[in-house]
């Protein structure tokens, strides 16, 4: 899906995201905490990249960090996931972006739950929830086996 993957002009991502989704990922934004649609999203699924689609993280990552935004513990697919230094407001941190759309998606810290350490500390307007019923009718049956199973957090 995402191999072929061409970015739409700024003209036409205008038009296809919302204001937040648009500020988020084509600016940099930060969406308000505990006020976005996935920082307290339970179910069962993954997220993806609301520009592209590729696949980013899995509900099965997913952590309760008490910040007010979505934070996962690994990525789900690592090659549809780069990181680059964020000198922003006067401090170094590490910014997480889409590798096909380069989508600005958060930033990654290193006070995470082991075994990784880490939390990605993501905006919700950045992706998409496809629940795990939805999965095959959408094009990610290959993550469908992660969910067989389980139930809801």
């Amino acid at each position: 899906m995402t191999e072929t993957f061409k970015k739409p002009a700024d003209a036409e991502l205008k038009t296809k995201l919302t204001p937040m989704q648009y500020k988020v990922t084509q600016h940099e934004g930060t969406e308000p905490p505990f006020k976005n649609e996935y920082w307290n999203n339970h179910e069962q699924g993954i997220y993806v990249d609301i520009v592209s689609g590729e696949a980013l993280f899995s509900s099965a990552d997913k952590f309760e960090s008490g910040t007010g935004w979505p934070s996962f513990s690994r990525p789900l697919a690592p090659e549809n996931v780069k990181t680059k230094t964020d000198r922003q407001f006067f401090m170094s941190r590490t910014e997480v972006r889409s590798a096909h759309a380069d989508s600005h998606l958060g930033h990654l810290f290193d006070d995470g739950p082991k075994p990784t350490g880490q939390r990605y500390c993501m905006n919700s307007a950045s992706m998409r929830f496809i629940p795990a019923s939805k999965l095959v009718a959408e094009g990610y049956g290959e993550y469908a086996k992660l969910f067989d199973g389980k139930s809801a957090k």
